[in-house]
């Protein structure tokens, strides 16, 4: 399987020089160059294995060229009691007759961003090693809060590799900050930009894509990648968990081999499109349901087919989806559109030029038989949390309420009664200011710090506090670097102490 630029530059590359790289020469992301097919009696042979065994399945469809031995100690590696709390790694939660969740957030930093990058760290020396690579990798990372402290977490002291994050300033919460700033190891970074996500997310595309900024650090003996989701090595992972999903519903028998739907709170469409790609691959999906907060650019994108990023920006109480550039949706495009690598320059030209791009009726026609979107604001989510556990007793995050919430609209809209899973995409205790204030009301929180909340959530909702959440605020600050946008290569230099 090699992978192909969705803009057309360059040549076909293999899996591990797409992982190493990050992003394509011509600023396009890689996509595998032929659609995986997984027939489905090896699908069924997945059905009793545990969540290691299934990715160790999956991952060769996508990862040739890594072996058999390679992936499944990667996998075990990654996927290990030592870092995640729960024996089923992902495991599904019924929530109401038909409806489970999917519980993605029992890793080491409490977010669903886990079930990638504790593997990622593991293929990037392998993929530097099959290519011959002899610069140490520096993993440039913008976040709108929870890839951050997971690729921190999963890079901390790798080996040949370095690790820089940038975080938009006072667009996260607490405990995010938090898990970033107090990151120990030696080859680690972390700096605040003045902005919001889209502004971190965009300098890092211009590090990426500066062609003299790149040729200065090659030649002290650096190269970069990426662990956002721009980097295949973090999609082919989550493909993993939808499969798991469904195997574990059949299991449970919930479903006999008929589809499912998959509801999926994102903002930078990284997760939902790896429900794409499960889908194309063989898995039974009918509708994959994407669910937006406040900033519902997608929302307006899959009801409209034009993406228009020239609106308001709000923070919301789901700040990991606070983003307005969503930068997977280009490979959807690329997929849909017939895999033409010069439609996509033109929209992705148009979104750089304008801030919006028109996908035209057809198109829209594909993308509206596959998805489905709608949006929840801050005061439904809060309601949502609230209805979620008194009347099933789940304590439900806000980014996962936006997806309980927009589930509820897409089954009153259109009576669909297919059995549904909603992916579940971080601890409440992340975001514990706001499920507190949904549970006991404003007053019960105000004057109180997100620590003490972590007590009283714990107290009044009877569910326990991730470990590695614990005592957070006990750690010392290591971390203090605050830059503009214009001023992020500059911080690179520093952090790799380029003169």
């Amino acid at each position: 399987m090699n992978y192909v630029s969705t803009r057309g530059g360059g040549q076909a590359v293999s899996a591990a020089e797409a992982i190493k790289a990050g992003i394509a020469p011509d600023g396009g992301l890689y996509v595998p160059g032929a659609a995986v097919k997984i027939e489905p009696a090896a699908i069924e042979a997945m059905k009793n294995e545990d969540y290691c065994g299934r990715a160790a399945a999956i991952l060769p469809y996508y990862l040739t060229g890594y072996t058999g031995g390679e992936i499944a100690d990667c996998v075990r590696g990654a996927y290990s009691p030592l870092s995640f709390d729960h024996p089923e790694v992902a495991p599904v939660v019924r929530l109401e007759e038909g409806v489970c969740v999917l519980e993605l957030w029992h890793g080491p930093t409490s977010a669903f961003k886990d079930m990638a990058l504790q593997i990622l760290p593991r293929l990037l020396p392998l993929a530097a090693e099959k290519t011959g690579e002899r610069a140490e990798i520096v993993i440039l990372v913008a976040t709108s809060g929870d890839t951050g402290k997971a690729a921190l977490e999963g890079f901390k002291d790798v080996p040949g590799t370095r690790i820089m994050v940038f975080f938009p300033d006072e667009g996260v919460s607490e405990v995010q900050r938090l898990q970033m700033v107090t990151q120990e190891g030696g080859n680690v970074g972390v700096a605040a930009v003045k902005g919001n996500f889209d502004d971190a997310q965009n300098g890092v595309k211009v590090i990426f894509t500066d062609e003299s900024f790149n040729k200065e650090i090659k030649e002290k003996g650096f190269k970069f990648s990426s662990a956002n989701s721009i980097n295949w090595g973090r999609l082919a992972p989550q493909i993993i968990y939808y499969f798991s999903a469904y195997l574990d519903l059949q299991r449970q028998g919930l479903v006999s081999g008929g589809p499912v739907n998959f509801v999926v709170p994102t903002g930078n469409f990284g997760n939902i499109l790896a429900g794409f790609y499960a889908r194309r691959a063989g898995l039974p999906v009918k509708r994959l349901i994407c669910a937006s907060n406040e900033n519902n650019v997608l929302t307006d994108f899959v009801k409209t087919g034009v993406y228009d990023r020239n609106r308001r920006f709000y923070r919301t109480l789901s700040p990991s989806m606070d983003i307005l550039i969503s930068s997977n949706l280009e490979r959807l495009l690329f997929e849909l559109s017939g895999r033409d690598p010069a439609v996509v320059r033109g929209w992705m030209g148009e979104l750089k030029e304008k801030g919006s791009y028109s996908v035209g009726s057809g198109l829209l026609e594909k993308i509206q038989s596959l998805f489905w979107s709608g949006y929840a604001g801050d005061r439904e989510t809060l309601d949502t949390i609230k209805k979620t556990f008194d009347e099933k007793g789940y304590l439900a995050d806000t980014h996962t309420a936006v997806g309980i919430n927009v589930y509820n609209k897409y089954r009153e809209a259109t009576g669909d009664g297919t059995p549904t899973v909603i992916l579940s995409t971080a601890s409440p205790y992340k975001f514990n200011r706001s499920v507190a204030r949904a549970l006991l009301g404003k007053e019960a929180v105000a004057g109180k710090n997100e620590f003490e909340l972590l007590e009283i959530l714990s107290r009044e909702s009877g569910t326990g506090i991730p470990r590695n959440l614990k005592n957070l605020d006990k750690k010392p600050v290591l971390h203090g670097t605050v830059v503009e946008r214009e001023a992020m290569a500059a911080a690179v230099k520093d952090f790799l102490g380029i003169i």
